[in-house]
């Protein structure tokens, strides 16, 4: 792997910073160039079933796949199992009034929480914590559904100091080998959940990493900066105000899953600044990694949505800053 960088014009040249985890020259280069529907096109190792689409606003459609999923599962009377990303208002307040206009009993649905942050010790947040993604699931969505309709407390599943080292094996047994579904988007890092490139995660063997169940993981910098833009912690780079390490699912969570859906439609306060932009060519187009953890997507049957903002092309623009 090539971690020179080089303008080929000026032939300056120089390595990443040492804290940057995918480095690789020849890739970071080929999939820049790449934007619009060149998104869509197949990659010779993609799985068969693993497919990209562009389109202007794929929320509408994650809300709708969720609600159609759980709808269907709850009118045959069978379990319905939901791994789910946190916090996403946008998604679950729609996904709840739905549930609510058309009386769609959840009594069989289980949900999962990805992840939750934890603190410098690895004690994980209780869900009393406002920027917490257990207190945002709750209430966004859970505490939604008409009670009449709402699944049981039971079935609301999350990671503790309690369970977070049998987290894994409660999803599997619950779901009896694997969620219907779980939804997720990709981080700085090109995270999924909080499996970020860090060393309680990054192996050798892909298929030893792909295997690792649920931890306690000290988050990458990146990650951390990352979460210092989004609503919960003010949107201003209070990076003190975010917590250093989280609990999360393992890459065997969402390679046992029966079904995987992930939307790439990140921007900076509806901005054209975002820095999924590179995150999502670099998953979908660059190679199976733990130094990208969201490329093990590649490997198993998954739809990616890409919004069309994410999918513009992007070059050095000298006149325009922050």
């Amino acid at each position: 792997m090539q971690d020179i960088i080089i303008d080929p014009a000026t032939k300056f040249a120089f390595h990443p910073s040492e804290f940057v985890p995918f480095k690789d020259r020849e890739v970071c280069e080929r999939v820049r160039k790449l934007s619009g529907t060149d998104l869509e096109k197949r990659e010779p190792w993609w799985h068969p079933e693993f497919n990209v689409k562009v389109m202007m606003n794929p929320h509408p459609v994650l809300i709708a796949t969720l609600f159609s999923r759980l709808k269907e599962a709850s009118e045959a009377g069978r379990p319905f199992s939901m791994i789910l990303g946190n916090p996403e208002p946008d998604t679950y307040i729609p996904l709840a009034q739905l549930i609510n206009y058309f009386k769609v009993d959840c009594s069989k649905v289980h949900v999962f929480a990805e992840d939750e942050w934890a603190d410098d010790q690895g004690n994980i947040a209780p869900e009393t914590y406002e920027g917490g993604f257990v207190h945002s699931m709750l209430k966004y969505l859970v505490y939604q559904i008409d009670p009449k309709l709402r699944m049981p407390m039971e079935n609301v599943h999350y990671p503790t100091n309690k369970n977070i080292n049998d987290y894994s094996k409660i999803i599997n047994d619950v779901t009896e080998g694997g969620a219907d579904i779980i939804s997720t988007s990709p981080g700085w890092t090109g995270h999924v959940a909080f499996v970020d490139p860090v060393s309680e995660f990054v192996r050798d063997d892909i298929e030893e990493w792909l295997n690792l169940p649920a931890r306690i993981v000290t988050l990458h910098p990146m990650t951390v900066m990352q979460n210092s833009l989004h609503g919960c912690f003010g949107q201003s780079g209070d990076v003190a105000n975010v917590p250093p390490k989280a609990a999360t699912i393992g890459p065997v969570d969402v390679m046992r899953a029966k079904e995987r859906i992930e939307v790439h439609a990140l921007l900076t306060n509806c901005t054209f600044s975002s820095w999924q932009r590179m995150t999502s060519r670099l998953v979908t187009h660059g190679p199976v990694t733990p130094y990208v953890p969201s490329s093990m997507l590649q490997t198993k049957k998954t739809q990616v949505y890409i919004s069309e903002e994410i999918a513009a092309p992007f070059e050095c623009w000298e006149k325009v800053g922050y």
